[in-house]
């Protein structure tokens, strides 16, 4: 599959329900990879957590080092303290950052 680089999908977690918040995430990555972007899921540390918790800090930590690593960020709709931390984040870092759904970022770029 043609590789269109590297996406972090950043979104609420918490808010209203990590459970909800990781399920629009992974459907988000799997729209994504499916259109040959090669997509990261911070929200996957949810699954990691409960085998190993950790607290909050750790995951954020782990998930800057994933993002330092990205040639784009989606930053999915919500409120999310987090995810405007990280987009903070990539834009000092010089990544693109594009503000909509996965549905809206695969339309527009393929």
């Amino acid at each position: 599959m043609n590789d269109k680089g590297m996406v972090y999908v950043a979104g609420p977690y918490t808010n209203p329900d990590p459970v909800e918040n990781t399920h629009n995430a992974i459907h988000a990555g799997v729209m994504l990879r499916d259109a040959g972007y090669c997509p990261v899921i911070p929200h996957l540390s949810l699954l990691t957590n409960i085998v190993v918790p950790r607290p909050p800090e750790y995951w954020y930590d782990w998930d800057l080092g994933l993002l330092e690593r990205c040639d784009i960020m989606l930053r999915l709709p919500g409120e999310s303290w987090g995810a405007d931390e990280e987009k903070a984040v990539a834009q000092r870092l010089g990544i693109t950052v594009h503000e909509m759904t996965a549905e809206e970022f695969v339309k527009r770029f393929g």
